[in-house]
């Protein structure tokens, strides 16, 4: 069975994220995010937030705000994304139902027949981010690859990063030419990793 998803990098300093429930899974969703995007706008809604989200929040100057009341249809309007993220199966459906209504993107935690998108696993070495999806099938196997791939690339990845850049700007012709020198450029990259394997 082929994976029909499509990967996206969202800009969520540019958009607005709402994450309803505060507690272990709310804690999981809202780290991960704040881990890969810590400039991310949220909005929390949960009438009781756990001590690990108050000290996740004390350790950084995030863009995060707190509604500690009940959810309601309402908080999903002037929302991009919409994150249920309650152990409370009836809530979660509800909030799901309130953001489709206003046709929201919604993600509802542990139920991806339920969800317009995931949220896969991250590997950042400066500009370089690499997500892991296995389509809801397991998300173990994507933390155990993110850890993999965490190992094996190399911290100074940065600065291959920027030297390509530099090296792109000064690249003469149209787009095909530039790709075609580019991929010249590249590929011993590759020959020197096999090499590197090898030895």
């Amino acid at each position: 069975m082929q994976n029909p998803l499509y990967p996206i990098f969202l800009k969520l300093h540019e958009l607005q994220l709402l994450i309803v429930g505060a507690g272990e899974v709310g804690y999981e969703k809202l780290s991960f995010i704040l881990k890969s995007s810590p400039d991310a706008n949220i909005t929390i809604v949960a009438p009781w937030v756990s001590d690990e989200i108050i000290e996740l929040l004390a350790k950084g100057n995030y863009k995060v705000q707190i509604w500690n009341r009940a959810f309601k249809a309402s908080d999903v309007e002037g929302k991009d994304l919409v994150i249920a993220a309650t152990n409370i199966k009836e809530l979660n459906h509800k909030i799901r139902d309130a953001a489709k209504a206003k046709n929201k993107l919604v993600n509802v935690a542990d139920t991806p027949s339920l969800c317009d998108f995931y949220l896969g696993s991250i590997v950042t070495r400066g500009n370089l981010k690499v997500a892991i999806s296995t389509n809801g099938k397991s998300p173990t196997f994507a933390k155990r690859f993110r850890q993999v791939l965490e190992e094996v690339l190399p911290n100074d990845v940065e600065q291959l990063l920027g030297n390509l850049h530099a090296i792109r700007d000064t690249l003469k012709g149209n787009f095909t030419a530039k790709v075609r020198q580019l991929n010249d450029l590249t590929a011993s990259l590759l020959q020197q990793e096999k090499t590197e394997n090898l030895n």
